[in-house]
């Protein structure tokens, strides 16, 4: 509200001829709760947040795209989450829809290989395609090359990294290691893991390759935000990395036990069937000798 040179008191455009003192500061209150609110919401965004001041974890999903994955996508954006998906080249090439509607959903996308190969006992001369196709790929069907690259289980060495300097990618493996592959539909155990090892800033590896994981991240994100945590993107949460670098580890730290469990009734139910079989990966056909790991 602000008063012009005619001396009469204006809200944006619209004169008003007299107000009564409290109804003025009824509107000077609320014009700053509206900016308060909007002020808290832009913290909130997990596109603006800081996670220097905030607490953030980045939630990755490796091996996709998959039938699974636009389930996923439909819980992140009903919960205003970001994650990171390491997406197969093979797969992306044989669906590239899939990776396009992970990018229109405002992901992030990172290079998971061409092949899903073990990049620390393929060949030398082999290395630079596996990195250039699964770029190339997620390139035709994004619009956007990856920057990020992580390996098949994390598997990396130093002619992989060099290679991934000259194609500017940085490694990312992870801080918290939940198991989902192993434990499958025992999601108890993932999410043991998970509530006892994520902290502030945690990189954390899934796979959206398991139907039963992306049921429990529907159920888990509510423990991550009742906890003050906000989920967003690698990229968000660690800044540029420079081509070649590498991040974070193969294993766990130790406990870390900073998340505190929610009522049963804040977690969302989920139907009574049984899940679908893992998402297979595609077979290696570039490189002799080679499986590609995952569901076969």
């Amino acid at each position: 509200m602000t008063r012009r040179e005619d001396g009469l008191w204006y809200i944006g455009s619209h004169r008003v001829r007299w107000l009564p003192l409290a109804a003025l500061i009824a509107v000077v209150a609320l014009t700053g709760a509206l900016m308060v609110v909007a002020v808290k919401n832009r913290s909130a965004d997990p596109d603006t947040v800081d996670c220097t001041r905030a607490k953030c974890v980045a939630l990755t999903f490796d091996d996709g795209p998959t039938p699974f994955t636009d389930r996923l996508l439909r819980i992140l954006t009903a919960d205003d989450a970001k994650a990171t998906f390491f997406l197969v080249g093979n797969k992306v090439a044989a669906d590239p829809a899939s990776a396009r509607r992970i990018a229109d959903a405002g992901m992030e996308i990172g290079n998971h290989t061409w092949e899903h190969a073990n990049m620390s006992t393929v060949p030398v001369q082999d290395i630079p395609d596996q990195l250039a196709k699964g770029t190339s790929a997620i390139a035709a069907a994004t619009g956007r090359a990856p920057v990020l690259l992580r390996t098949a289980g994390g598997l990396i060495n130093d002619a992989v990294l060099a290679e991934a300097k000259r194609q500017g990618l940085a490694d990312i493996n992870w801080d918290v290691i939940p198991f989902d592959w192993i434990n499958d539909a025992n999601t108890g155990a993932t999410r043991y893991m998970l509530m006892t090892q994520i902290t502030p800033g945690s990189v954390v590896l899934l796979h959206d390759t398991y139907s039963s994981t992306v049921d429990l991240v529907e159920q888990f994100i509510p423990v991550l935000k009742a906890n003050g945590y906000h989920l967003v993107t690698v990229g968000h949460l660690l800044g540029p990395r420079a081509p070649g670098s590498s991040y974070g580890s193969r294993v766990n730290g130790p406990p870390a036990h900073d998340l505190t469990d929610i009522p049963a009734d804040q977690i969302p139910a989920l139907p009574p069937t049984p899940s679908p079989a893992p998402a297979r990966n595609l077979p290696i056909t570039d490189i002799p000798n080679q499986n590609p790991g995952g569901p076969q």
